[in-house]
């Protein structure tokens, strides 16, 4: 006999934001979620499936449309010993009662309640009524107040009223919640019924495993974007004939200097759909103005992420970074030997990294040929930007409530966003960690294995589990 998983009932009066909590809890993205009140007609199993077994199910039902008259029904027949299966058994074929049966189902099947009300809201007669009669059903039952506004003043009232009927209540923004404020949620579904908590904290051991693993496949993937991006080149083969003249020699510079750039351009993107891959996000947008917005090698990030001129410094003298030559662009331009820097095509990149270039070009003579070469990447400062932003970008998909699709974000009385510091995750870390990451850099340059991957993997993990648990900043409104 199959064991059995916790099921929840998410219940609640239309429009309280009952699809926005299943959407949040179960990582579910793709989840319809209409602003409209009542949209959810009839109700729809969410399973959490991980590692091809169901530990959860959270069951999205329609709203309340008779309250009254299911409490009325459980009033005069109190002596039943299971009022919401008596009462879908006694309006299964009821037409009338339709819309009832299909709320009151799944308790009637056993589920667990969890009852979602909008604390910015004052609350009605209607809602007692609502409170009452999920009271009666004696299942095991939590109230979520879903305040998604900066309206307060009514959350001490809803309070007092859920305290008397429900055997816990928490406060959860689905359009906000973090993972560390979803598992703070699931582990206190143990203490609505005793009887509940084995199965319970199977489901949350079984949750953590599964983050744990999805953080490692992240780690994963940043380090390997630091590899490839780090030892990029981008080469082309040209006559003679056609670098003979200045421009000519300008052109060949901005065609492989845009191929640069874009394959640079080109690993953060696979990077970064791996990413929401990794963490189950299907709906994704960014501000444009955001960091995660602007452009890798804009100015605007390479102000605000990697380390501080200081820290570079002294991290450079003691890994042995490379330090790159600060050289007028023009002279650049005009010359045909080794060496030649690179960085016009940079958006001011060249500038906001010191002074110093993105990466050399190259060209070596053949007969009848050039060979034009760009890359790896010599500028010491980029590994850190390109690190801060792909950890920025996790610290996002890991803490981006999956139920924000359904969010106003232009409502005037929304909880507003944290005041950050604008800087990345790097210049946070110990001297010895920047220095540990400077030398991993350099390695990756030259394509070479290094003896202190696994340090920087534990240092990056080491960030993500502070992000994921809160402890860190995530950063998620740059």
């Amino acid at each position: 006999m199959a064991a059995k998983i916790p099921r929840l009932a998410i219940m609640g009066h239309p429009n309280a934001g009952k699809s926005s909590v299943v959407a949040t809890l179960t990582e579910n993205d793709c989840i319809a979620i209409d602003k409209r009140a009542g949209t959810t007609t009839a109700s729809d199993v969410y399973p959490v499936v991980i590692d091809g077994r169901t530990v959860i199910e959270f069951i999205d039902t329609p709203g309340f449309q008779n309250p009254n008259a299911i409490l009325e029904w459980f009033q005069a027949n109190e002596n039943e010993r299971d009022l919401a299966k008596s009462f879908v058994k006694a309006h299964r074929a009821d037409p009338l009662y339709a819309h009832d049966v299909a709320l009151l189902e799944p308790v009637a099947d056993g589920a667990g309640i969890i009852l979602v009300v909008d604390g910015s809201k004052r609350i009605k007669e209607k809602d007692r009524v609502e409170i009452e009669l999920l009271r009666l059903t004696a299942r095991p039952r939590m109230a979520i107040l879903n305040n998604l506004s900066n309206q307060n003043r009514h959350m001490s009232l809803w309070q007092d009223a859920l305290s008397k009927a429900f055997n816990s209540i928490r406060d959860f923004n689905a359009h906000r919640a973090t993972y560390a404020e979803r598992i703070r949620l699931l582990n206190a579904l143990k203490a609505i019924d005793q009887r509940w908590e084995p199965q319970v904290e199977e489901a949350v051991d079984a949750f953590e495993r599964d983050w744990e693993r999805r953080t490692d496949q992240a780690v994963g993937t940043i380090i390997t974007l630091l590899k490839d991006a780090l030892s990029f080149k981008a080469s082309k083969t040209v006559k003679s004939g056609k670098v003979i003249f200045q421009s000519g020699r300008d052109r060949v510079r901005e065609e492989i200097t845009a191929e640069f750039e874009d394959g640079l351009r080109r690993l953060e993107r696979d990077a970064q759909e791996q990413i929401r891959a990794h963490f189950r996000h299907n709906v994704w947008n960014v501000k444009s103005d955001s960091l995660l917005g602007q452009d890798l090698l804009s100015e605007e990030v390479g102000q605000a992420l990697g380390l501080s001129r200081r820290q570079l410094a002294v991290v450079g003298m003691a890994a042995g970074a490379a330090s790159g030559v600060t050289l007028d662009l023009a002279t650049a331009g005009h010359s045909l030997g080794t060496g030649a820097l690179l960085g016009a095509a940079t958006g001011g990149f060249l500038g906001v990294m010191g002074g110093k270039a993105l990466a050399k070009l190259n060209i070596e003579r053949a007969p009848n040929t050039h060979v034009f070469t760009i890359g790896p990447v010599s500028n010491p400062r980029f590994p850190f930007v390109l690190l801060d932003r792909i950890v920025l970008y996790c610290a996002r998909a890991m803490n981006w409530a999956h139920g924000r699709q359904a969010a106003d974000e232009d409502a005037p009385d929304r909880v507003p966003e944290k005041d950050v510091v604008k800087h990345g995750f790097t210049e946070e870390l110990s001297a010895q960690e920047q220095r540990t990451l400077a030398k991993f850099f350099n390695a990756a340059r030259r394509g070479k294995e290094s003896d202190l991957e696994e340090d920087c993997v534990e240092i990056i993990k080491r960030i993500l589990h502070g992000v994921s648990l809160s402890e860190i900043d995530s950063r998620s409104h740059l």
